[in-house]
């Protein structure tokens, strides 16, 4: 089947029960069994849940894996994918991350023992050299969060096998619609599904898809065992969200091409433009390559924290906020919202300046949310 067909059914047939087309929510803490050892496939919500299952197969078949696992948040789901590993573990993890992901590393995980390495994955050769014997993970972002760098993918997955190491891609700013990172060799897909699989700015959860049974068969023990699950509700959420997800990427990527070639020419203020659909991108023809569309986020550098205060200030339509992939365009200001938890000289250094803003471009009219940026962008 098709993804579109997959999207809206997989995981979703009418109800057994009343032939509801839509899955129910299965609000329940627990499962009544019809004699000791005798139950109907469910006993304890946090081990599982019809609605989470239902969600759980519906990822998987999007992302082309066989397993997939659903969490309370984006950042729950890469704690237990790390929980893979052990102490003296070392990780080799791109060097511009989301900054909820650097703060898990540094200020969490190392204090049980994992070692990271932050390197530009997008330089093959920098990763290669950061690889010790006790590397067990190479982790990813691509594109990269805010600075849209892009990672071969295929490259980054032949050179971890080949050191009998793993590859994990943070897929979230692509959606499987524009990006499978298994057929591109990957071990792990994560996702926040609180972005673009949910659509809504409603819900916030998470996900991790794989192929390899033994690794599944861990993550599920981990997933039961740390507890951080996706509630029943919010399974729901992502559930519906994620029928419209093709048509949605699709007017996603309508609309960012065309506020990222506004920006590009539209102020001599902007010293740059981060997007990969725009042929000035440095790594424009690796995102022709492995993706299938470049999405709606761009991030775009205004020159100054005061000619950002005042572009956010003037804004009337785009939304001053946090998170990504909803409907709505929202902006944000990485140094001070989702990476100030990185130091500042390491933010200036992978180019998360003062000035930087990042835009998650909705599906409004496109040419509603260029003349909201267009009349703020007239103010500095």
């Amino acid at each position: 089947m098709g993804f579109a067909t997959d999207a809206i059914h997989v995981g979703q047939e009418p109800d057994p029960a009343t032939g509801a087309i839509i899955v129910p929510i299965y609000q329940t803490s627990t499962f009544v069994q019809e004699e000791l050892g005798k139950h109907k496939g469910y006993e304890y919500a946090r081990t599982s849940n019809p609605t989470r299952a239902a969600l759980e197969r519906n990822l998987a078949a999007l992302e082309g894996a066989h397993f997939s696992f659903a969490f309370a948040s984006g950042m729950a789901a890469i704690n237990c994918l790390m929980s893979l590993l052990k102490s003296g573990d070392h990780v080799v993890a791109g060097h511009n991350l989301y900054g909820g992901s650097f703060r898990l590393f540094e200020r969490v995980l190392k204090d049980f023992g994992l070692t990271f390495s932050y390197v530009n994955t997008c330089q093959i050769k920098e990763v290669e050299r950061a690889l010790r014997p006790n590397t067990r993970m190479i982790f990813i972002e691509t594109p990269t969060n805010p600075i849209m760098e892009i990672t071969d993918i295929a490259a980054a997955a032949s050179l971890a096998h080949s050191r009998g190491t793993r590859l994990a891609v943070d897929n979230t700013f692509m959606s499987p619609y524009f990006q499978r990172p298994l057929a591109l060799g990957a071990d792990f897909v994560v996702h926040s599904t609180t972005k673009y699989l949910n659509g809504h700015s409603d819900g916030v959860g998470g996900a991790v898809m794989l192929n390899e049974d033994t690794l599944a068969e861990r993550l599920k023990f981990l997933q039961n065992a740390a507890g951080a699950v996706l509630g029943p509700f919010d399974s729901w959420l992502v559930l519906r969200g994620v029928k419209t997800l093709p048509v949605r990427m699709q007017q996603h990527n309508r609309n960012g091409m065309a506020v990222a070639q506004f920006l590009q020419h539209r102020h001599p203020t902007i010293k740059k433009v981060y997007y990969p659909g725009l042929p000035s991108h440095p790594q424009h023809e690796l995102a022709k390559r492995q993706m299938t569309g470049f999405g709606g986020m761009i991030s775009f550098d205004i020159g100054s924290l005061e000619n950002a205060r005042k572009v956010l200030k003037s804004l009337r339509l785009c939304s001053l906020a946090e998170s990504l992939g909803g409907v709505e365009t929202l902006i944000s200001h990485p140094a001070s919202m989702t990476h100030s938890s990185v130091p500042s000289e390491e933010r200036n250094r992978r180019g998360i300046t003062d000035g930087l803003l990042r835009i998650s471009v909705g599906i409004e009219e496109v040419e509603d949310i260029i003349a909201d940026l267009d009349q703020a962008l007239s103010k500095v």
